[in-house]
């Protein structure tokens, strides 16, 4: 069993950053190498929505338009840890911030308990 634990959330202002931190334990280092990492988010009164994903070999996604440019995914294998840095948050990132992993052929399996954000303005 894999246990995902978020952490980094907060209050920050408009225009602030934030580096989410997600941390993987119960698989062995070769398992979590090999799923594809995701963070999602949830805001109040709206559905989860993936923002972006990295695959075992590092290659990214971004499904989100609105965090192009502004927020990256990247992965540490050796400290079974995904991250997520957050640059010129805007309020409508408000929001809580949850990682999940999934093997390469299946859907999202674990998932953390998620992380608050809120971005004053």
């Amino acid at each position: 069993q894999v246990r995902l634990v978020e952490s980094g959330g907060g209050l920050v202002q408009a225009g602030g950053s934030l580096r989410l931190s997600c941390a993987a334990s119960g698989a062995s280092g070769r398992t979590f190498s090999t799923y594809v990492m995701g963070w999602f988010r949830q805001a109040p009164g709206k559905e989860r929505e993936l923002i972006l994903t990295i695959s075992a070999t590092g290659a990214t996604s971004v499904y989100v338009d609105t965090v192009k440019g502004r927020f990256t995914i990247s992965r540490d294998n050796a400290k079974n840890t995904v991250y997520l840095q957050m640059n010129s948050l805007k309020p409508e990132d408000t929001a809580v911030y949850l990682c999940a992993a999934r093997p390469v052929y299946s859907g999202w399996t674990y998932w953390g308990q998620g992380t608050q954000v809120t971005v004053s303005s």
